[in-house]
């Protein structure tokens, strides 16, 4: 669901609202995932979502979000996963809702375009910011159906340094659906580990402003996996 202007406000807000009265079975966990334009963040939560490619993706305006519950050690446990803008246009005004109660990170790059990888300690800095240091992060390079230029090993040795394991896939192959199941499933386990310390956030994630965070309309550009 693209969150953009004005008339869409209160479907919006019925909308997340539904999310969370659907979830109370078992916790629902609101996950941010952020990194440059065009790294495959929208594709990437498709394919765990929906297990399908999402051809002529257009750029995120604004959020969007979609959900997935996923089973661990017999307790449902929801997913709820923001897509974010990576438009600096589009972020700016937006920063502080998207980060706000946000329970883990996953930082996705473009392992075909060494500038977005380069721009991870940014994206890291803006997080450590905006939330809690502590909580579960993933680092995931996408796209590597194409030819990387970022070695597997560099790209480690980065993880390694905030604590963070690493996943390389491509949205764009089926092929790779068990492996973008693992990165789900990884923060899915991280998340039930840290349940005692989410716990009264997460039982309070009722108390908070259910409308989400809106941007000016914009016609957007196409992206791809």
């Amino acid at each position: 669901m693209s969150i953009e202007g004005g008339s869409n406000h209160l479907a919006e807000k019925t909308t997340v609202a539904e999310s969370l009265s659907n979830s109370r079975k078992g916790r629902l966990y609101k996950v941010i995932v952020i990194g440059d334009p065009n790294v495959g963040k929208t594709t990437l939560t498709y394919r765990f979502c929906e297990g399908k490619f999402l051809d002529a993706a257009e750029a995120t305006i604004g959020v969007e979000f979609r959900s997935k519950i996923v089973n661990i050690d017999g307790e449902d446990i929801t997913l709820q996963l923001w897509d974010t803008a990576g438009q600096e246009r589009h972020r700016a005004s937006m920063i502080r809702h998207y980060y706000r109660n946000a329970h883990a990170i996953i930082f996705v790059y473009d392992v075909t375009n060494r500038a977005t990888f380069e721009n991870l300690k940014r994206w890291i800095d803006e997080s450590n910011q905006n939330c809690l240091d502590d909580i579960p992060r993933i680092l995931v390079g996408n796209k590597c159906d194409g030819h990387s230029v970022v070695p597997t090993n560099e790209a480690q040795h980065f993880a390694d340094q905030y604590a963070m394991p690493v996943f390389e896939t491509s949205a764009c192959l089926e092929s790779e659906m068990e492996t973008i199941e693992s990165i789900f499933m990884t923060l899915a386990h991280k998340l039930k580990h840290q349940k005692k310390f989410l716990q009264r956030r997460t039982d309070n994630e009722s108390n908070i402003n259910l409308k989400a965070p809106t941007s000016q309309n914009d016609t957007g550009s196409k992206c791809s996996c």
